[in-house]
């Protein structure tokens, strides 16, 4: 299955998502770089620009702080189509996403029959989120206004949970809510290494969960575990002393008392 994006070339297509119009789930005002400073795009506006930006295989910022820090995106189409082969969801699968954003990510699970519950934190996002489920033919999708960190309990368990915003600790929450055998996909902070890469963890049938990280996958923080910029350039100061390791030789065990980051096997821990 696929996502159609359109633009003033004609058709292309993102392989591994299904056909759902990601015009559908953006808002008529968007947040662009110009200059070197955030500034709003509105369709209204600049028909033409916010077409162009809306098709572009590109994150597009959807709400801003104080002009200078985004609080809420849609993810760019590739990477989401890479986050979800590596969820390998199946028909009827009940999902969990953490961060609902514009609606389009949870959308797109849906259309691969998966039964979806999505936790945003904002609740005008979210609400923004169930108007744009709505209009596509999808309000079937649940979509919760709350803290992501305490997943969702009543909905709970789970075969899959994805994070749309990086983490450096995994809440313990979303491990109880998956079923043994499950999946758990999560953008990583940079606390290890500088790329802040991918986790793909198995829940086991021993409360743990353990995996591998995968690629490079920058996403703004899951709220509450923002990192102070200092962090960042220490992760790179260590990486680049233990020899700039490639990010698939890392992985992480999750217990119910804490979590390990590990270097080659989980008896090399690194953090």
């Amino acid at each position: 299955m696929r996502i159609l994006q359109w633009d003033r070339e004609g058709v292309s297509a993102f392989p591994g998502l299904p056909s759902v119009d990601r015009r559908l789930f953006i808002p008529e005002t968007v947040w662009v770089v110009r200059d070197g400073r955030f500034v709003t795009l509105t369709r209204a506006d600049e028909p033409e620009e916010w077409e162009r930006v809306v098709a572009a295989d590109e994150p597009i910022a959807t709400k801003v702080k104080d002009g200078m820090w985004p609080t809420s995106s849609s993810t760019g189409p590739s990477m989401m189509a890479r986050m979800i082969a590596a969820l390998c969801v199946e028909s009827d699968m009940r999902v969990l996403e953490i961060g609902t954003g514009t609606g389009y990510n949870a959308a797109c699970l849906a259309e691969l029959g998966a039964f979806v519950v999505t936790v945003e934190v904002d609740p005008e996002v979210a609400e923004h989120a169930r108007g744009a489920l709505r209009a596509a033919g999808l309000p079937g999708v649940v979509v919760i206004s709350g803290d992501g960190e305490a997943g969702a309990p009543s909905h709970a368990p789970f075969d899959r949970v994805i994070a749309t915003a990086a983490a450096h600790t995994v809440p313990y929450a979303w491990v109880e809510q998956t079923k043994p055998g499950g999946l758990i996909v999560v953008p990583w902070a940079a606390t290890f290494h500088p790329d802040g890469p991918l986790a793909v963890l198995t829940v086991g049938t021993d409360g743990t969960a353990e995996g591998r990280f995968t690629e490079p996958s920058w996403f703004m923080p899951l709220h509450g575990q923002r990192l102070p910029q200092t962090v960042l350039h220490e992760t790179r100061e260590r990486w680049e002393a233990a020899g700039e390791p490639d990010v698939s030789r890392y992985g992480i065990t999750v217990r119910p008392d804490g979590q390990s980051v590990w270097l080659d096997e989980p008896g090399t821990v690194v953090r």
